[in-house]
């Protein structure tokens, strides 16, 4: 079965990096859209990153664009986000999600299958 697998969270002060990974198995991973999702305590899950197939494609909501960066190795099977410039307002439990013939990235509902969560918090 299709395995998500988050790691890379934690605790980091305003304005620290932190690269979030999400290795996946059970699937042939190159030819899955890949997304990142976050949710904040008694918020909604919101997209956060998206990167098409071979990568060539990446989207960002407004919030984080030109703070974070989404890539993957489909030789390795991963998917990766770094995050710079963290903010307080990043604080969320972050989610990598995939599914197969996604068109709308930012949308949760076109997705599959989704990994654990791995926690970020920023401090100020």
């Amino acid at each position: 079965q299709v395995q998500l697998v988050e790691s890379g969270g934690g605790l980091v002060q305003a304005g620290g990096s932190l690269r979030l990974s999400c290795a996946a198995s059970g699937l042939t991973f190159s030819s899955y859209g890949m997304g990142w999702f976050r949710q904040a305590q008694g918020k909604e899950r919101e997209f956060v990153a998206g990167i098409r197939t071979s990568g060539a494609r990446t989207y960002y909501t407004d919030s984080v664009r030109g703070r974070f960066t989404i890539s993957r190795d489909n030789a390795k099977n991963t998917v990766y986000l770094q995050m710079n410039s963290l903010k307080p307002e990043d604080t969320a439990v972050y989610y990598c999600a995939t599914g197969y013939g996604v068109i709308r990235m930012d949308v949760p509902g076109a997705y599959n299958y989704w990994g654990q969560g791995t926690q970020v918090t920023v401090s100020s």
